[in-house]
């Protein structure tokens, strides 16, 4: 598997691992929240999918119409099968992105951004990655235990089970 396809192995392996997690947690780690994170836990989870959503959007020609408010929060069972679905599209659309020309419009004060598909590509980790982080830095932080979601754990569980 080349190294950009491994990465989105990764981020979509890490979320649906951090979902699993959170089914066996009491309903009141879901509404956890922290000083300097997004928000409570599930709205934030819910937040990383919409924007991987929107990013995969661009990247397919389908741009999403502009946002208007936060994103809404959707219970646990909803996330899994749009992160189901994401990994799907994830697979179909990597492998074309030498193919893919992206223009970001213009949005608030950021100008229109020409040539923007590495810039969705790289957002689309990080972001992942940086939502994550939170979300178990809530749990930790309110006394809940936190999954392990590093490449190191990833790697670990790919070998161990391949179909993963």
């Amino acid at each position: 598997m080349d190294p950009l396809s491994e990465a989105f192995q990764h981020h979509t392996w890490a979320t649906e691992r951090l979902i699993r997690h959170l089914r066996g947690l009491p309903e009141g780690a879901l509404t956890a929240t922290a000083t300097g994170v997004y928000g409570e836990v599930l709205a934030t989870l819910s937040h990383l999918l919409f924007a991987d959503g929107r990013y995969l959007s661009y990247l397919e020609g389908n741009p999403p119409p502009p946002r208007s408010g936060a994103d809404p929060t959707r219970p646990l069972d909803e996330l899994a099968d749009q992160l189901r679905d994401h990994a799907v599209r994830w697979r179909v659309v990597l492998p074309r992105l030498g193919e893919i020309d992206v223009t970001l419009p213009v949005r608030g004060d950021r100008p229109e951004l020409p040539h923007a598909t590495n810039l969705l590509v790289v957002q689309a980790l990080h972001h992942g990655n940086d939502h994550r982080t939170q979300i178990c830095t809530v749990l930790s932080t309110a006394g809940y235990e936190a999954p392990n979601l590093d490449v190191w754990a990833y790697w670990m569980d790919r070998r161990r089970d391949p179909s993963s």
